[in-house]
Parts: structure tokens; C-alpha cells; sequence
């Protein structure tokens, strides 16, 4: 599977109004970079030991909102740098641009190229802030591909850490809609007489509920002994974040 991380370069005009906009909830926009540069790297190096081989797919001049294009010189270059700070130099990291107005575009047009220009057999798409994905959850997406046209990896209110696909479908407003991703996705699948099949999920940090999960998590496996997301336990620690039992952000 060529596993997609679509991945804005790290900057604070790009921070998201879900975790940044309110400060009794969230984090600053700072702070937010440098947990999105977490979450990065612990995805990058999480395909890495996969089974799948990476495509690193970021969004550059032409698909940066105009307010940012003035602030971020070299999106690819700062992106490919992160990039190799954790899997090293030598590592041959594949690099393109996105390419679409919304990100429904983007992953459609980078979905469908791959399978249908490049034929790759398949092609997932996995969100940068899944910090705590790991290669069973990336390479069990591969295996059930076997039986299943479309994998879907739920995260919470109902949006996806991963969406896998061997065949190609109408990607229009998917993650634009006013229904959640999982459930468009879902349906398009469906619709187009292929089957659905759906990986354990993971929560994605990208606002207050998410990010609170993964801290809960990270806690938790650390406690046990059990694998971490190495960089972004380390930014949890380096910020002091906690969650409170209602798994809140305090």
C-alpha cells in the first residue's frame, strides 16, 4: 500500500480554529506548531516500519490560503526536513504537491491519480495528527484490503485517521459536507458497488476532544510500558498538557 500524509507545512497561520481558537481550550497557535511537527514525525516514522511505502503530499504555494503564501518561503523544503530529522538523510522520502482548491480535491485528485495514472494497487490516505498510529493499525489496513475495496479508520465525530482504497470514487465535498467523512465515505463506497471495510480507531489530535484522547492514551501506554509516540509524548511533556476526567484540556 503507498501510504499519503497530507501534510500543510507547520506554521502558525495555518492553525486550526478547532484547537487554537479558544485559549481555555486549546493551545496557542505556537503551540500548535510544535505539536503539529510532532504528530508529523510520529506518523512519518509509524509508515516508515510499516509494510507501506510513504508519499509525503504537501500543500504548497499554489494550494496555501493567500494570507500564508507571504509566511512560509519553502513548504516543501521544511516539510522534507522534518522529514528526514527523523528518518534520517539518506532516506529516500517521496515528496509532491497537492493539487485541488479543498481538501476533498486534493485527496480525491491524489486518491485517483495514483490508482488510475500511476496504477498503484493501493493507495492510503493517513492524517498527520494520528499520533497514535502504529504499524498494526497501517499494515492491518493493507491486509484488509484484500477483502475490502475501501478501509475506513474511524477517529471521533465521525471524522477518519486513515482511508484506504483500491479503487477509485467520487471524492466531491466529502470532507465538506455537512455529514461526517466516515459516513460519506461509507456511502460513496456503497453506491459505487464496492465493499467497505473498517480499521480500530484512533483519535486524532487536531482539536480539544482528540488532542485530550491521544494525551489520555499516550498516559496510559506509557504507564504500561507498552510503544509511545515518541516525538509528540515529548511535546505533551515539554507543554505540561493534561486532560481532566471528562477528558478535557486543563
Amino acid at each position: 500500500m503507498l501510504v499519503v500524509v497530507p501534510v500543510d507545512p507547520p506554521h502558525e497561520s495555518l492553525a486550526p480554529p478547532t484547537l487554537t481558537d479558544d485559549p481555555a481550550n486549546g493551545l496557542s497557535k505556537a503551540e500548535f506548531v510544535t505539536l503539529y511537527r510532532a504528530t508529523i514525525s510520529d506518523v512519518i516514522a509509524a509508515v516508515d516500519s510499516s509494510g507501506g511505502d510513504l508519499l509525503l503530499n504537501v500543500r504548497d504555494e499554489q494550494t496555501l490560503p493567500e494570507e500564508a503564501r507571504d509566511s512560509i518561503a519553502d513548504p516543501r523544503g521544511a516539510v522534507r526536513s522534518l522529514a528526514e530529522q527523523r528518518l534520517g538523510t539518506d532516506a529516500d522520502i517521496r515528496i509532491e504537491p497537492q493539487v485541488g482548491s479543498t481538501r476533498s480535491a486534493r485527496i480525491g485528485n491524489t486518491v485517483t491519480h495514483l490508482l488510475e495514472r500511476e496504477e498503484v494497487n493501493s493507495v492510503g490516505v493517513l492524517d498527520p495528527m494520528a499520533a497514535l498510529v502504529g504499524r498494526p493499525q497501517i499494515d492491518g489496513v493493507a491486509m484488509s484490503l484484500r477483502r475490502n475495496e475501501i478501509v475506513l479508520g474511524p477517529a471521533q465525530a465521525g471524522q477518519v485517521y486513515l482511508a484506504a482504497f483500491t479503487d477509485p470514487i467520487d471524492f466531491t465535498d466529502v470532507f465538506d459536507a455537512s455529514r461526517s467523512p466516515i459516513e460519506v465515505l461509507s456511502s460513496r463506497g456503497v453506491g459505487a458497488d464496492l465493499g467497505v471495510g473498517f480499521a480500530p480507531r484512533v483519535p486524532l489530535a487536531s482539536d480539544a476532544q482528540g488532542l485530550g484522547t491521544t494525551i489520555a492514551e499516550v498516559r496510559a501506554l506509557e504507564s504500561a510500558g507498552r510503544a509511545i509516540p515518541q516525538a509528540t509524548t515529548a511535546v505533551i511533556e515539554e507543554l505540561g498538557l493534561e486532560t481532566g476526567a471528562d477528558g478535557t484540556l486543563r
